[in-house]
């Protein structure tokens, strides 16, 4: 792979052959790593410029000069060139300059390059750097600018072939601008001399060229890699594991910012197997990753932590956290060729109430020590077809921009988070290709132009898909119920869900990005609901011994009472739980407690409850606290 050759390298080399302009287009303001010996050393670090000097004089172009609106001609990399086009054009020099304003009719820049391109005795490149900059607008041109480019225009039919010692060379003119229509369209569209090249972010063969190449060593002090190097050599596949990493997270990097990781590696003089930290620096300002610091003693009894505050949901539970330890232990992205994915991807269906978003907090506060680290969107506040700004953030000019989006700004803001996108069947379908984006590469872009990693970030969707359908007339009808086994809910909650995203929605890539990870919960069953009850009421009774000094005493009786109430009402799973416990136990307590002017240190004992007659009752007595 050291010795890959980007694809826009070999465009240029074919088409300066047979095309007389060419407009290069994309990440031009990037740094990019010569790929061959030559007039330059190979690997060498240049800007692009440079890097088109160095590859014309290879070729064998005699006269190769630069040109922008503020220097007018020159050439920084090597003395002659200059010189050379002030014979060929019969312009005077000034230093080691050409001065010529882009626009004008006498000695204009666009009148000497089609000068220096109509002449035949000596083969002449010219790279007219920074062209976005040249007019105000390309719609909006005044009849200068329109002259200025008539003059490249006729260059362009004009230009002629030059017979050298190495054969025929073209005349060329190369304009370097960030995207092709910052300039006029009519001087590109339609126009047979011009070839129009698109410079991407490094390719994975690029960034492997670079970081398994000859610069490999520039990434660490030389002290580092005198120690620790020698190992590497004995053990080459540890090694490749380690620059595969760093070639992985770095996907979607500029030259310019992997150049600025090697900076950090080298200052921080950071060892050959740790080189990936400066990563996390580079995108967090942070040394230490959360994911680093976990004890993963701690999650093997996370099961038990889990079932404290989730109950009757074994199989979620184990479901979840074989995709947390698979991201803990490093296994997460071995399926995958990239490493920039989010640690996790989870799709929580099911009935509601039934403990999917304390799931997502519980698995917060396991993960990051915070539940709040939970970051919740509710996907019905972006059901609207411009809600990606609100989520992203608005471009510029359009309102809202400088406030940036609900997302991107979480995620800057707490990179290490999970990201729970609740009942997401309700976001707008063009919601869809933003999360596409983020589950396939981990990274986007916001309206203010500024990257967002998620690669640090369990995502994970909410979803009621599956637990009513629509009949034959449209009408809603229930697809699963309490009395069905657990297996049979998790089938037809997993077809409604792969219909929805198949035939209804008509996306089934995003269905193949969340693949096996989709985990159903069941229903509350009766069981299960005794386990909540108790769950509840005891923390009631904890509470008030802890912040009051009351001691509550609940009686069979009354627990029994609760049951019957909350059995009842399963529809709503743990919420009507929790529901019934507010309503027949929670207020009428407080009812009584405000009548009895109770305040603290006494003992309550609950003896019954008249559940049947509004507003509902307690029979207590109290007695002096213990």
């Amino acid at each position: 792979m050291a010795d890959y050759i980007a694809k826009w390298h070999k465009e240029i080399g074919i088409f300066c052959r047979i095309k007389p302009m060419i407009i290069v287009e994309g990440n031009v303001l990037d740094v990019y790593q010569y790929p061959e010996e030559g007039s330059i050393s190979k690997g060498s670090i240049l800007r692009l410029p440079e890097y088109l000097h160095y590859y014309f004089t290879d070729l064998g172009y005699k006269t190769i000069v630069f040109f922008d609106s503020m220097q007018g001609f020159y050439n920084t990399c090597e003395d002659g060139h200059i010189e050379s086009f002030a014979q060929m054009t019969k312009t005077r020099m000034e230093g080691q300059n050409v001065r010529s304003e882009f626009k004008g009719k006498s000695n204009s820049a666009t009148s000497l390059v089609r000068t220096a391109v109509s002449q035949n005795k000596v083969p002449v490149a010219i790279v007219m750097n920074l062209a976005s900059r040249y007019i105000t607008s390309p719609d909006n041109v005044d009849q200068s600018e329109v002259d200025s480019f008539t003059n490249l225009l006729i260059a362009s039919m004009e230009g002629k072939d030059v017979r050298t010692d190495n054969g025929i060379l073209k005349n060329i003119v190369i304009m370097i601008v960030n995207k092709v229509n910052d300039v006029p369209a009519w001087f590109y569209l339609d126009n047979q001399n011009v070839k129009t090249i698109n410079i991407g972010t490094p390719s994975k063969e690029e960034r492997e060229a670079l970081i398994k190449g000859e610069n490999f060593e520039s990434f660490f002090a030389a002290e580092v890699f005198e120690e620790d190097y020698p190992y590497y050599e004995e053990h080459p596949d540890e090694l490749e594991k380690i620059q595969d990493k760093f070639v992985g997270l770095t996907d979607g990097f500029s030259f310019t910012e992997i150049n600025g990781l090697r900076r950090l590696c080298k200052n921080g003089r950071t060892r050959i197997h740790k080189m990936s930290s400066v990563i996390d620096l580079y995108r967090y300002g942070i040394k230490d990753n959360p994911w680093d610091a976990l004890d993963v003693n701690e999650l093997k009894n996370a099961k038990e932590d889990f079932q404290k505050r989730v109950k009757g949901q074994d199989f979620a539970i184990i479901k979840t956290l074989d995709v947390i330890k698979r991201a803990v232990t490093g296994m997460a992205g071995l399926s995958s060729s990239s490493h920039a994915k989010p640690k996790g991807i989870l799709f929580f269906a099911g009935p509601t109430g039934t403990g999917k978003t304390e799931t997502a907090k519980t698995l917060a506060e396991k993960l990051f020590g915070d539940e709040s680290r939970c970051i919740r969107f509710d996907m019905s506040e972006f059901s609207q077809s411009h809600s990606d700004q609100k989520l992203l953030g608005a471009p510029p000019g359009y309102v809202g921009y400088e406030a940036g989006g609900q997302l991107t700004n979480a995620v800057k803001e707490n990179p290490f988070s999970i990201l729970l996108f609740d009942e997401i069947e309700k976001a707008h379908p063009s919601i869809f290709d933003k999360f596409l984006q983020i589950l396939e590469d981990g990274r986007m872009t916001d309206g203010q132009g500024n990257t967002v990693y998620f690669s640090e970030c369990i995502i994970i969707f909410t979803s009621n898909l599956g637990i009513y359908t629509k009949n034959d007339y449209g009408r809603r009808e229930a697809n699963v119920t309490p009395d069905m086994e657990f297996s049979e809910v998790q089938k037809r909650v997993r077809q409604a869900i792969e219909d929805y995203f198949k035939i209804e929605l008509g996306r089934p890539e995003i269905l193949n990005r969340i693949g096996e990870n989709i985990v159903v919960f069941d229903f509350i069953r009766p069981e299960v609901a005794k386990l909540i009850l108790d769950t509840q009421v005891n923390k009631i009774i904890e509470n008030l011994m802890i912040e009051k000094g009351i001691e509550l005493i609940v009686s069979e009786k009354v627990m029994s009472i609760l049951l019957t109430k909350a059995v009842d009402n399963l529809g709503n799973g743990g919420r009507g739980i929790g529901n019934i416990v507010e309503s027949l136990l929670i207020n009428p307590l407080a009812r009584y407690m405000f009548d009895e002017d109770i305040r603290n240190n006494v003992k309550i004992v609950i003896e019954d409850i008249d559940a049947e007659n509004m507003p509902y009752a307690l029979n207590c007595r109290k007695e002096a606290g213990s």
